[in-house]
């Protein structure tokens, strides 16, 4: 599949893209846009989404896999500062068990015996829009420059 503009369509990621949908966003830039997870696995768990349309890894052009990743790693800094954690857990999925068709990297705050274990992970919400705002803010102040 070839990249195109993100447009809003059916595409739920492409609407956030686009500014026609509602996510706290923790940065955007040309290349990607990073939001929390409206279902995260912990608080603060981060979506960095390219803003070109693309299913899957293998559709994004090769030019474009190294500034999406520097993206991907520049969050998973953001998140471990912003939220305290000890670490991240990074994750994508091709197709299989992907529920938006739009690639996008999983950035999960991880802290040792924090209930995570194997690929079976129960969700959680946030409390309210303010742990939302809280969270988004945390990252957000945390992204490097």
């Amino acid at each position: 599949m070839a990249a195109v503009e993100a447009t809003s369509g059916s595409c739920p990621f492409c609407a956030i893209v686009a500014g026609l949908a509602p996510a706290a966003v923790v940065h955007a830039d040309d290349v990607a846009v990073a939001f929390l997870d409206r279902t995260p696995l912990f608080p603060g768990h981060v979506l960095v989404v390219p803003r070109d349309h693309v299913v899957t890894l293998v559709d994004l052009p090769t030019e474009k896999v190294g500034p999406y990743f520097e993206q991907v790693r520049a969050a998973a800094r953001a998140v471990t500062d912003g939220t305290g954690a000890a670490g991240t857990f990074v994750a994508m999925n091709n197709v299989v068990s992907q529920s938006v068709p739009h690639l996008h990297a999983h950035v999960v705050p991880r802290n040792r015996r924090d209930g995570l274990k194997g690929f079976f992970w129960p969700r959680t919400r946030y409390r309210d829009q303010d742990h939302v705002d809280e969270f988004a803010e945390r990252i957000r102040s945390a992204w490097p420059t």
